[in-house]
């Protein structure tokens, strides 16, 4: 049976865990300054955050490098994380939510819903492995699925993939990103990529899309 969340772990330090996992999983540690605007907080707010989550064994704190997860605190990380996108893909999948609404939605439920709740809606999906964003679903056992995603922006012009993967949880973004037909599971071919940080050029069902490089950073494909 995989170790539940402990009940002294409240929604912000969830929250925290969360984006710390996230943001290490592109760098070795994740800076104050980055876990501040992705949780929506002042750098200083952020910086009392992480000294408690510190204090408690959660996160391990370096100078100039910023934060990374302990064993204790990536544990509990992994079983929020796959209770959230669990969530999200059942919001999305079976309820019908846009994928751009399920992230709010699923952080009001994930701290409502116990481990049998979990396993059922994981067993009604068919075990799903990513949520609707693309982001990988830990197994019961705190296991990442093995996939060959990789980061769009460091494709060369020519490259061909599958859209597996848009890393935001900015609804506005999202809405936009799906506008364009670019949700995961889209095939694309990078056509130009300009230089200097230019956008990137995709085509798409035979139509051209300019993407500006800051949404382009978000986007990870599988090459065909």
């Amino acid at each position: 049976m995989a170790p539940a969340i402990p009940e002294d772990v409240n929604d912000a330090t969830l929250h925290y865990l969360d984006v710390i996992f996230r943001l290490t999983q592109r760098a070795e540690a994740a800076n104050t300054t980055e876990i501040a605007a992705r949780i929506g907080v002042t750098p200083s707010g952020a910086s009392v955050m992480l000294k408690r989550l510190a204090d408690r064994g959660l996160i391990a704190l370096t100078p100039y490098r910023g934060a990374t997860l302990t064993t204790k605190g990536r544990r509990i990380a992994l079983r929020t994380i796959r209770r959230h996108r669990l969530l999200e893909a059942f919001l999305y999948s079976v309820m019908g939510f846009t994928w751009d609404e399920v992230d709010l939605h699923a952080h009001a439920l994930e701290t409502a819903i116990n481990e049998a709740f979990e396993d059922r809606m994981d067993a009604l999906m068919g075990h799903p492995t990513r949520c609707p964003h693309g982001h990988l679903i830990p197994s019961k056992d705190g296991v990442m699925p093995q996939v060959a995603d990789v980061p769009l922006v460091e494709q060369k012009a020519g490259a061909r993939g599958v859209v597996r993967l848009v890393d935001t949880d900015n609804s506005d973004w999202l809405r936009y990103i799906g506008e364009l037909g670019l949700m995961p599971g889209a095939q694309v071919v990078i056509k130009e990529i300009a230089p200097y940080g230019g956008p990137i050029t995709l085509i798409k069902d035979a139509q051209a899309i300019s993407l500006g490089r800051n949404l382009a950073e978000l986007m990870a494909i599988e090459l065909i």
